[in-house]
């Protein structure tokens, strides 16, 4: 099953590793229930938890919220800068996950778990490393404003702890970039 890094005692942080969100709590209740009853008919169980994907085909959230004020000539603003959080592309996500479905089928272990992470930094860090690489693909200047963060209503920090950023020799980090940025640059901001 898939999980998120928002459920309660998943991933990693800087505060008790509670689910903060209904989301994350209703996906770990529902991972104990299927987690229960696989050790009851003694099949295997196998949990893949979710960070922050990125990439083409993205629901239009915070990074859909950049680009349309880049791609405007705008200035966008990043209200929760000192967040720490853990975005993947969707590629490598697609890579780790087809692995670990491999791994598990062939396990003889009967519990495995994969928490793929890719880059963990700052939202401040991470909207500046996706404004450098747009600016290298499109030649725009990519600014955004860095706002006094006020809302501290969920974890400073939360990550997920399998780095995958180096484990295949078929994923390219600047091809998926590539991806991206052409993603958003024929992409219709309605």
């Amino acid at each position: 099953m898939t999980g998120s890094v928002f459920e309660q005692h998943e991933g990693s942080g800087s505060q008790e590793l509670r689910a903060f969100s209904p989301y994350g709590l209703s996906k770990g209740l529902t991972s104990d229930v299927i987690e229960y009853f696989s050790s009851v008919h003694k099949l295997k169980f196998g949990k893949f938890v979710i960070p922050n994907p990125f990439g083409p085909l993205e629901e239009p959230r915070f990074i859909h919220y950049l680009f349309k004020n880049w791609f405007a000539n705008l200035t966008p603003v990043v209200n929760t800068p000192l967040y720490t959080r853990d975005n993947i592309h969707v590629t490598l996500l697609a890579k780790a996950y087809s692995r670990f479905v491999e791994s598990l089928y062939n396990s003889v272990n009967t519990f495995l778990k994969l928490c793929p992470s890719g880059y963990q930094e700052t939202m401040a860090n991470f909207t500046r490393r996706l404004a450098d690489e747009t600016s290298k693909r499109t030649g725009m200047d990519c600014k955004f404003i860095l706002n006094e963060q006020v809302d501290f209503s969920e974890p400073l920090t939360r990550i997920n702890t399998d780095q995958m950023m180096n484990e295949f020799i078929s994923w390219s980090e600047s091809d998926a970039w590539d991806e991206y940025v052409d993603y958003y640059k024929n992409c219709s901001f309605g």
